[in-house]
C-alpha cells in the first residue's frame, strides 16, 4: 500500500518519526551536558574524545529519515529499523539499529522462511520525510510476491556527492556478508553494480557494533584504490554514525619515503612478485656475523670467557625463534650474559639478576652484539641490493634469473641512499624490509577494496596490517587493470596471509541497469574468459545512447550531451582518455557547464557534473556517465587485456544511462551493439 496524502495510517508514521527525532535529539544534549571528570589529563583527554565522537554520532541528518522499515512480530511485537539506536527518556527503543540481531529479519525474512514477521514495511522517504508505505505479509500464503517499488526508488534515485549508505535497500545475499564473524575474512568476487564496495563498508559499521570494544582499541581501516575513490565513499560510514574509521590507499599506507621516480612497468611488475620478500629476507638477516672470536668480559680481577662456537649457537637458536631481526639483536646480549653467569656459577660464585643485567648493559657485550648483530636500516639494505649487482645476486641465487637481477638494479646508482629516487614499488619494498626488521602492529579489521588490481607484495603489505584481524576482501577479477591484476583470488589470499577464506560471488547487479551491464559484458569473453555475466535485476533497462561524432569537433559534442544530461536531476560524470581531460574541461568551462575534476591525488564530488580520467573512474559511480573515445582509453593501456578491463571499468559506472560519444570506429568487441 502506498499513501501520497496524509491518511490516519502515514500520519501516524510521521508522528512516529517526529518522537523519534526529538528523542535523538534530547540523548545528544544530555551526551553534550556531561562533564568530564578523570583523575589524570590522559583519562581525561580519552573520555572528552569519547564523549565527542558519541555526540558526533548522534547528530541527526534532516535530509534523511532515522528509520527506513518496520517489522512486526508473530510475538506481537513491533521495531523500526533504522541508522542507529534510538530511544526514549525510559530506555525503551523508539528504533532499532540496523546492525542489532533483530533487524536480521527485516533483510532477510520471506514467505518461504518468515523468521517470525508477520509483516514487513517498507517507507518511501522524500528529503527526510515519509510520504508512503509498502506492506508484505509474509505469513499470507493468498499473497503473491511483488517487486517493492519503493526498494527500486531508492536504488535509482538521482544522486550528487559522494556514494550514500544502502541500509534500506541491503539484499539478503548481502547482509550474509555484512553480518560475517569478527574472525572471518571473506572475499566479494562483484560485478559492476553488485554493491560490494558498500557491503564492504556496511560490514565495517556492523563489526563496529557487534564488537566495538575490541576493534575500537585496535582500529579499523578502510584501503582503497585512490583519493578521489576515498572521496567517493568518505560520507557512507558517518552516515551510519561510525566516525573513527580510517581511510588510506596502498600508496600511503606504505608511504615512507618521498616517491619522486617511476619504474617501467617490466620492473614494476617484478618489484611486485613474491619472490622478492625472500631477497629482502636473506639481505636482512645476512647481516647476522658468525662469530670467530671469543666473548671476553672483564668483570674486577678477572675476565670471563664464552667461546665462539657457543656464541655462534645463540645465534643459530636467535635465528629459529621465528622473530623479528631487531627483536632477536635486543635478546642478544642478555643471552650472552646468561652465558657469562654460567661461566660465573660454574667458577663456584653466586651472580644475581643484577649482575647478569649489569653484563648485557656493558660497553664490552655491546661492541660485541654490534659487531655480530648490526643495526639495520631498511634504506640502506634496499639501496644496497639497487645498487650493487654482486650484493643482489647473493640473496637471490635460486630466487631471480640473470636477466631478472639486471631488471632490478639502476642503472645509474645515486650517490647515497639520500639522493635515491625511490619509486612506489620501492616503498612497498621498503615497508616488507621493514617488517623484517621490525614487526608492523596489526589492526582489528582491514577492508581492501578493488584488491584485484594489488601485487603479491602489496597484498603482503596489507596482510601485514590485519595478520591478527581478519579482512574484507573487495574485488572484480574482470575489473583488474594493473599488468600485475590477479586471475585468481584463492592466490591473492595466500599473499594477503589468508589462505583457504572464503570466497563470495556476488553477480545480481542492482545499480547498472540492463542495457549498460548488457553492452559492457559483451568484453567479458575477451578480457576475462570463464568468469560470468552480471544479471541486472532492476525493471528500468535504463539508456544507452551511442553517438558518433567529427574528431575536429568532439569536444563541443561532448558540452552539447553534457547541457542535455542538465536537464534532469542526478550526477554526470564524464569519463575520458587522461590526455583529453584538459581540452574537455576547457571545453565545458567554454560552454559555461559548471564542474569538477577528479584526480589521483585529490577528489571533487560536490558539482552536479564530474569530469573523470578513466585511470580514475574505478569504483565510481554516477547517475549518468558520458564515455568519451572508448577505443583511446582501450589503447591507452599497454597490452589489449588490460585495454579492455579498463574500458570495462569506465562502461559500468552508470545507474541510470550511459552514452558513448566516439569520432574513432568503436572497439570490434562492441560491435554487436
Amino acid at each position: 500500500m502506498s499513501a501520497s496524502a496524509p491518511t490516519p495510517e502515514l500520519k501516524s508514521e510521521q508522528d512516529y518519526l517526529g518522537a523519534a527525532r526529538a528523542a535523538l535529539a534530547a540523548m545528544r544534549e544530555q551526551t553534550l551536558s556531561l562533564k568530564v571528570q578523570a583523575h589524570d589529563p590522559i583519562s581525561a583527554e580519552h573520555l572528552a574524545r569519547t564523549l565527542h565522537l558519541r555526540a558526533a554520532s548522534l547528530q541527526d541528518d534532516p535530509s534523511t529519515t532515522l528509520f527506513f522499515g518496520r517489522v512486526d512480530t508473530d510475538t506481537d511485537e513491533r521495531w523500526y529499523i533504522g541508522r542507529r539506536h534510538v530511544a526514549d527518556s525510559a530506555g525503551d527503543p523508539l528504533v532499532i539499529d540496523w546492525r542489532a540481531g533483530m533487524s536480521t529479519a527485516f533483510y532477510r525474512a520471506s514467505r518461504t522462511e518468515p523468521m517470525g514477521v508477520v509483516l514487513r514495511r517498507r517507507f518511501g522517504l522524500d528529503h527526510g520525510a515519509i510520504t508512503a508505505y509498502e506492506d508484505e505479509h509474509l505469513q499470507d500464503r493468498a499473497e503473491h510476491d511483488v517487486r517493492s517499488q519503493i526498494l527500486a526508488e531508492e536504488i535509482e534515485r538521482p544522486r550528487v556527492g559522494p556514494m550514500r549508505d544502502i541500509v534500506a535497500t541491503i539484499q539478503p545475499e548481502q547482509d550474509e556478508i555484512v553480518r560475517a564473524g569478527a574472525d572471518q575474512t571473506i572475499c566479494v568476487q562483484g560485478a559492476p553494480g553488485t554493491g560490494k564496495t558498500a557491503v564492504g563498508l556496511h560490514r565495517a559499521a556492523w563489526l563496529l557494533y557487534a564488537f566495538r570494544d575490541r576493534l575500537a582499541r585496535s582500529g579499523v581501516l578502510v584501503i582503497g584504490p585512490n583519493r578521489a575513490f576515498l572521496e567517493h565513499i568518505g560520507a557512507v560510514l558517518p552516515a551510519l554514525g561510525e566516525v573513527a574509521v580510517g581511510h588510506t590507499t596502498i600508496e600511503e599506507l606504505v608511504a615512507s619515503v618521498p616517491v619522486r621516480g617511476t619504474d617501467p612497468t617490466a620492473t614494476a611488475a617484478l618489484k611486485g612478485d613474491a619472490r622478492l620478500a625472500e631477497v629482502l629476507r636473506n639481505a636482512v638477516w645476512s647481516a647476522v656475523q658468525p662469530a670467530t672470536e671469543p666473548l671476553v668480559v672483564p668483570r674486577g680481577v678477572r675476565k670471563w670467557r664464552v667461546p665462539a662456537y657457543e656464541v655462534n649457537d645463540i645465534l643459530d637458536e636467535l635465528r629459529s625463534r621465528g622473530v623479528r631481526y631487531d627483536a632477536a639483536r635486543q635478546m642478544l646480549p642478555q643471552r650472552l650474559a646468561h652465558a657469562v653467569l654460567l661461566k660465573m656459577e660454574g667458577a663456584g660464585d653466586s651472580p644475581d639478576d643484577r649482575v647478569q643485567d649489569s653484563v648485557a648493559r656493558s660497553a664490552v657485550v655491546k661492541k660485541y652484539v654490534g659487531e655480530l648483530w648490526p643495526a639495520l636500516d631498511a634504506k640502506a639494505v634496499l639501496f644496497a641490493l639497487l645498487s650493487d649487482l654482486d650484493e643482489l645476486e647473493r640473496h637471490s641465487v635460486d630466487l631471480l634469473t640473470d636477466d631478472e637481477r639486471r631488471i632490478l638494479v639502476w642503472d645509474k646508482p645515486p650517490r647515497s641512499k639520500g639522493a635515491a629516487r625511490w619509486s612506489r614499488a620501492d616503498a612497498v619494498l621498503l615497508d616488507e624490509l621493514g617488517d623484517h626488521i621490525s614487526r608492523t602492529p596489526s589492526l582489528g579489521h582491514v577492508v581492501l577494496d578493488e584488491a584485484q588490481d594489488l601485487s603479491p607484495m602489496q597484498l603482503r603489505a596489507v596482510g601485514r596490517r590485519c595478520s591478527t584481524g581478519a579482512a574484507t576482501v573487495l574485488g572484480d577479477i574482470a575489473q583488474g587493470t594493473t599488468p600485475w591484476a590477479t586471475d585468481s583470488w584463492q592466490s591473492s589470499l595466500e599473499h594477503l596471509g589468508k589462505p583457504g577464506s572464503h570466497v563470495e560471488v556476488l553477480d545480481r547487479g542492482f545499480r547498472v541497469p540492463a542495457s549498460v551491464i548488457e553492452y559492457a559484458a559483451q568484453l567479458l569473453p575477451h578480457m576475462a574468459p570463464g568468469l560470468g555475466s552480471p544479471v541486472s535485476v532492476r525493471d528500468n533497462p535504463g539508456r544507452l545512447d551511442l553517438v558518433p561524432a567529427d574528431a575536429a569537433d568532439l569536444a563541443t559534442r561532448v558540452a552539447e550531451v553534457v547541457t542535455t544530461e542538465l536537464g534532469e536531476p542526478g550526477s554526470i560524470g564524464v569519463i575520458a582518455p587522461d590526455d583529453m581531460v584538459q581540452s574537455l574541461s576547457e571545453s565545458l568551462r567554454r560552454n559555461g557547464i559548471d564542474h569538477g575534476v577528479l584526480g589521483q591525488d585529490h577528489g571533487d564530488i560536490d558539482h552536479q557534473v564530474d569530469l573523470v580520467p578513466a585511470t580514475v573512474a574505478k569504483g565510481l559511480e554516477f547517475d549518468r556517465v558520458v564515455v568519451v573515445e572508448p577505443t583511446a582509453i582501450a589503447a591507452a593501456e599497454p597490452d589489449e587485456r588490460t585495454g579492455l578491463r579498463r574500458l570495462y571499468v569506465v562502461l559500468t559506472r552508470a545507474v541510470s544511462a550511459l552514452t558513448v560519444v566516439h569520432a574513432e570506429p568503436l572497439p570490434t568487441q562492441l560491435a554487436s551493439a
